[in-house]
């Protein structure tokens, strides 16, 4: 099968089927076959030699999703480099540090990003005559690696410090792959969409998923509620991928729902935080015919966690399911003991190499035989299957008591009025830290205030209740569309 991640295409399969639709200008989408997206690649590819880079150097890319730099991306692998995707929304000062970080020898951006890159570091368009100049037509033989070689590099989240470099291996994320297209006999009849941006894990690997699968790809420049529901509509999604807060915004669009045939779809997945009944509930509505489903992976752990369980029925919600063949997990307490709530430790064939630069910071989080410390909560029910509760670093003490946002969102998301929910704290002189709420009804929904603190009370320890709860239309979103909780605290300590 497959060696290097950056070489996915199926010769045997029909190379002339549609690969890509990028929908960069939406109303006029470009189309690339399977056989265009390998040829472009190997161009890609050797026009990265020809320019003197070599197998371990690092290629760094930044701008919105398009096909050329998923092309790149690829072709960065298939040549032995290590592809090093960017967050284009974070500061210069955070984006010369990543650059510097891990050493690129290259950047590949889009005109508008340009100028993020340094004086000094070599800089390639990704259109017009800078992209044309890189191409170099022609046939590659793809790079042979030695085992456990990087493939790529992608950043976390700086927000508690500086970024870390997490290192992936072909191997690791190849296993993902092959887990997934594994699954069945044939997907080439789904048509997948994603429009989280390519520098986060859950994009890229639905896009590597629809390469290795022999699907095809929409791909939005960025996330747009209006445009997100057009393309399903217009152009044959069958697969949704998105996170719930994506979901959560498509669904308050209901006159163009109601505008398309959301029949076809036959899957929707709602993958790097958790999601409620009533979202789950929401989306199945809006898409009769699809499986709705929610996933749970971390860049440092791997895509593929939990699934279905051989004669045992998911059972639905928040529910992630059983660990997958491969997959080993543990559930440890603050003293180092195992039970059936506690930080998820896992061990898979996809676990980082480390963090780049960081040795102590690895050490932190990834044992000497090879489990990585998630940060997450899980609670195992007496079935086996497994629940997401919160993040270790979300948690805040008031009064003495620990809060995990999580367990409150959870409470507050059973009123039938509530699609989603945030909590964050704010300080508070008598106990420390004390809980906020934010609140999105569903639509046409009316909830007061003191109606949701009354639920929590009633439902939860009193400790819990959200002292203060406002109501939006909609939870803002981070970089990566999760909802960003940094600025929701910045609002609740006004």
């Amino acid at each position: 099968m497959w060696t290097n991640l950056g070489k996915l295409t199926d010769h045997a399969k029909n190379l002339d089927m549609v690969a890509l639709i990028d929908c960069l200008d939406f109303h006029h989408p470009r189309s690339y076959s399977h056989g265009q997206m390998d040829a472009l690649s190997d161009a890609c590819a050797r026009g990265l030699v020809r320019r003197g880079l070599k197998p371990g150097d690092t290629v760094a890319l930044i701008g919105v999703n398009r096909a050329e730099y998923l092309i790149a991306y690829f072709a960065i692998m298939r040549a032995g480099m290590i592809a090093v995707p960017i967050n284009y929304k974070l500061p210069a000062e955070t984006i010369n540090f990543v650059l510097k970080d891990c050493a690129a020898k290259l950047a590949i951006t889009d005109i508008e990003r340009m100028n993020l890159v340094p004086e000094g570091l070599p800089c390639v368009a990704m259109e017009g005559e800078g992209w044309g100049s890189l191409l170099d037509y022609g046939p590659f033989e793809t790079v042979t690696l030695p085992p456990n070689s990087c493939a790529m590099i992608l950043y976390t989240s700086g927000s508690t410090g500086i970024p870390k470099g997490v290192q992936l291996s072909h191997e690791g994320q190849l296993w993902v792959l092959k887990k997934r297209v594994s699954a069945r006999a044939s997907f080439e009849d789904e048509r997948l969409i994603v429009a989280a941006p390519l520098f986060h894990m859950n994009a890229l690997i639905s896009a590597k998923f629809a390469m290795a699968a022999h699907a095809s790809l929409v791909l939005l420049p960025q996330f747009n509620a209006i445009n997100f529901i057009a393309a399903i509509g217009e152009l044959g999604v069958t697969w949704v991928t998105s996170v719930p807060t994506m979901m959560a915004m498509v669904l308050r669009e209901s006159d163009a729902l109601a505008a398309i045939d959301t029949s076809k779809v036959r899957y929707v997945r709602m993958g790097s935080a958790p999601a409620t009944h009533q979202l789950y509930d929401a989306v199945h509505a809006a898409f009769p015919n699809a499986f709705v489903g929610g996933a749970y992976g971390t860049t440092e752990g791997g895509a593929m966690v939990f699934g279905p369980k051989a004669g045992k029925t998911m059972p639905g919600g928040d529910a992630l399911g059983w660990p997958l063949p491969d997959v080993e997990l543990r559930l440890v307490t603050a003293d180092g003991t195992e039970a059936a709530e506690g930080e998820l430790w896992m061990r898979t064939p996809a676990n980082m190499l480390g963090y780049l630069n960081m040795p102590e910071k690895t050490r932190q989080v990834l044992t000497e035989d090879g489990w990585y410390k998630s940060g997450d909560v899980f609670r195992r029910d007496a079935d086996g299957c497994y629940y997401f509760v919160g993040r270790v670093d979300d948690m805040f003490t008031c009064g003495g008591e620990n809060i995990y946002p999580g367990e409150v969102e959870k409470v507050i998301e059973r009123l039938p009025e509530v699609m989603q929910a945030c909590v964050v704290p704010v300080a508070d002189e008598i106990k420390g830290q004390k809980p906020i709420a934010f609140v999105v009804l569903k639509a046409g929904a009316n909830l007061s205030e003191q109606a949701v603190k009354d639920y929590v009370l009633i439902h939860a320890p009193a400790y819990q209740h959200p002292r203060r709860v406002y109501f939006r239309d909609a939870l803002p979103l981070a970089a990566t569309n999760k909802i960003d909780r940094a600025a929701l605290s910045k609002i609740a300590a006004v």
